[in-house]
Parts: C-alpha cells; sequence; structure tokens
C-alpha cells in the first residue's frame, strides 16, 4: 500500500510540473483565401426560402471568392410525406465561376423564385 501511494504522488507531481504555464503566440487572419465555395440550403417552406437565403448574403459570400474560382449553389426544397413514409423533395443546384457573377446571380435568383412558388403551389 505504501508503494502504491509513493508512486501515485510521485505521478500526480510529475503530471502537474509537465504543463506549460501558457503559450505564446500570434495569430493572423490576413491569409485567408476562398477556393471552391460551395453552399448548400435546405427549406421546408416558402418562409424558410425568404428569410435565409438572400440575394444580399450570397453576394457577400462572392465578394469573398478568388478570381477564377468555382462557385456551387444548392437548395434542397422538402415537401410532404409520400404515401409510402417518406418525404418527398427536390434540389435545384446553380454551378458557375466568379468569371460572370452577374449571370450566377441571375441563375440564383431563377432559383429562389422557383423554390417559393413550388411551395406556394401546393
Amino acid at each position: 500500500m505504501k508503494n502504491l501511494l509513493t508512486i501515485l504522488v510521485l505521478l500526480v507531481t510529475a503530471f502537474s510540473f509537465s504543463q506549460s504555464n501558457g503559450i505564446n503566440g500570434k495569430v493572423t487572419s490576413n491569409d485567408i483565401k476562398v477556393t471552391d465555395l460551395s453552399i448548400s440550403v435546405t427549406v421546408d417552406s416558402a418562409e424558410e426560402v425568404k428569410s435565409t437565403f438572400k440575394i444580399e448574403d450570397v453576394k457577400e459570400l462572392l465578394a469573398e471568392v478568388g478570381s477564377d474560382e468555382n462557385i456551387t449553389f444548392e437548395i434542397t426544397c422538402n415537401g410532404k410525406a409520400m404515401s409510402n413514409g417518406k418525404k418527398s423533395k427536390f434540389s435545384y443546384k446553380v454551378n458557375g465561376s466568379n468569371k460572370d457573377i452577374d449571370g450566377f446571380l441571375t441563375n440564383v435568383k431563377k432559383m429562389r423564385k422557383a423554390a417559393i412558388e413550388y411551395y406556394n403551389k401546393k
């Protein structure tokens, strides 16, 4: 018992002295580069499409992407349960590059409008 207690005290002492007191360093965020941006959104209603998915937010994200990078945007719309018990769903996907941001945003706007119309027609 005495040997076990001595070993335990030595281990606790060794572990407590082996811990470092502090880490000195500097973290910089100036070298951040976004490449191959891919955004995926899953929604359950037209209200979620309107509140979650705004064109201004997409524009802000595109401003962070470097030149000549691939961009993918996908929206998945969940529907009602089918007769087999599984939920119906469908998705739209737009691929583009940072070279043609206006064309990409036009397609994203069309996708948003189509998703809202899908829920409004139900």
